[in-house]
């Protein structure tokens, strides 16, 4: 019984990290410059999720975020803007300015998703308590 709790509690862990993930994406969506100070785009940032056999039993399994990746593969979006100070001076993006290709209506899904997600799990530790109190009370 308590393992139907932490196979919710895992996915309420994976989903919070899944909305970390999502804000920062969010929080440098126009982002032209890395640590560094060089010009370089923002690099999005997506959890990697996968099974947790350490949680639960009787075939329910857990989850867990295995890493959180930089997806280097998507394109920067190119703008034109000749006078910010981080506009590409020669070459075929000349004035352009990369900025991360990151969708905010993609981010905005991802987050509803995540939000429902983590409402469910709320949903599914509250039913299984629900369930322990009526074991406990039909023993006592």
């Amino acid at each position: 019984m308590f393992s139907a709790i932490d196979v919710s509690t895992s996915g309420l862990a994976a989903q919070r990290i899944w909305m970390n993930t999502i804000s920062s994406n969010l929080a440098n969506i126009s982002t032209t410059r890395n640590e560094a100070g060089e010009p370089v785009p923002y690099q999005p940032v997506y959890p990697i999720f996968e099974t947790d056999d350490t949680v639960g039993n009787n075939g329910a399994l857990g989850v867990r975020v295995a890493s959180v990746k930089t997806d280097d593969k998507i394109q920067p979006r190119w703008i034109d803007n000749p006078g910010h100070p981080d506009a590409v001076k020669d070459g075929p993006h000349a004035g352009q300015v990369a900025y991360p290709g990151i969708n905010m209506m993609e981010e905005f899904t991802d987050a509803m998703v995540a939000a429902r997600a983590y409402e469910a799990n709320l949903g599914a530790m509250e039913i299984s308590k629900d369930m322990i109190t009526q074991s406990l009370r039909i023993l006592a």
